[in-house]
């Protein structure tokens, strides 16, 4: 995973912070929690939401995509 300090996903361009993005998991944290989600594009990223708001600290590529639509 690469770290972000961008306010767009590197591979598709869509805002970090504009719908759709899935919500894989939630961990509370002394400060706020971390997020598990996965970008429009399939893209995995951590997310912190605290006193700061919300900003992608880490993020994957897109998972390859087969030749085959997935039925």
């Amino acid at each position: 995973m690469i770290s972000t300090t961008g306010t767009v996903c590197p591979h598709c361009g869509w805002p970090d912070g504009g719908e759709p993005f899935q919500v894989l998991s939630r961990h509370a944290t002394a400060t706020g929690r971390t997020e598990w989600t996965r970008c429009g594009c399939g893209s995995l990223q951590v997310r912190v939401v605290d006193g700061g708001g919300t900003r992608v600290i880490s993020r994957g590529r897109p998972a390859a995509r087969s030749g085959a639509a997935c039925r």
